[in-house]
C-alpha cells in the first residue's frame, strides 16, 4: 500500500483497490490493545508505566504494544487538545461543501494547506465535505471561506454553521 512520492493525493485518500487491500491488512486488535488506545486518547502524557498498571499489563508487555500499534498504523501521532476561545479563536463554523465529481483529491490537497481548516471529511448525503474551521474573528472566519474556499475551482457550493458553544465530550 506505499505511494510513490510523487503521488499528490493527500494522506488518508485511497483508490478503491487500496481500500480492499487495507481490509485485509487490518490488525486484529484485542482487548489489551483497546484498553491501551483508550487509555491513550484519555491522556497520551502519562507513563507507559502508568498505563501499563491501568491495563495490567508489565511495562514492557505495554511499550511492545505501543510500538506494534504505531507500527501498524493504529496510533498516527500525538496531539493536544486546546481550548479554541482560549488560544485566541473566537469564531468556529462548521462548513459543507458540494463538489466537482472526482476533485476530492485536488480540494483536500488544498484545504490542508489552509491553517484555519482544523478538520476535513468526505461524507456521504446532501454535501460531500463537512470542514471544521476556526479562526482569530468573524472577519477572518468569513475571508476563510468567502475568498479562499468558495473560489476553489472544486467547489460547487458551501453552506456555513456557526458555533455558538463547544463541548468537549472526551472529558
Amino acid at each position: 500500500m506505499a505511494r510513490e512520492a510523487h503521488d499528490e493525493r493527500p494522506r488518508g485518500t485511497m483508490t478503491e483497490k487500496e481500500y480492499r487491500m487495507a481490509e485485509r491488512e487490518r490488525p486484529e486488535l484485542d482487548d489489551t490493545d483497546r484498553r491501551i488506545l483508550e487509555e491513550l486518547s484519555a491522556d497520551a502524557r502519562q507513563s507507559v508505566t502508568a498505563l501499563a498498571a491501568k491495563v495490567h499489563i508489565s511495562r514492557a508487555h505495554a511499550y511492545e504494544r505501543i510500538r506494534r500499534l504505531h507500527e501498524q498504523g493504529v496510533v498516527l501521532r500525538y496531539t493536544a487538545v486546546i481550548d479554541p476561545a482560549r488560544a485566541g479563536l473566537e469564531a468556529s463554523a462548521y462548513v459543507t461543501v458540494r463538489l466537482k465529481q472526482n476533485t476530492w483529491p485536488s480540494l483536500c490537497v488544498k484545504l490542508r494547506k489552509i491553517p484555519q481548516v482544523q478538520h476535513i471529511a468526505l461524507v456521504g448525503g446532501t454535501f460531500d465535505v463537512m470542514l471544521l474551521v476556526r479562526a482569530r474573528g468573524t472577519a477572518e472566519l468569513r475571508d476563510v471561506i468567502f475568498d479562499r474556499i468558495q473560489p476553489m475551482p472544486e467547489v460547487v457550493d458551501t453552506q456555513t454553521f456557526l458555533i455558538f458553544e463547544d463541548v468537549d465530550v472526551r472529558g
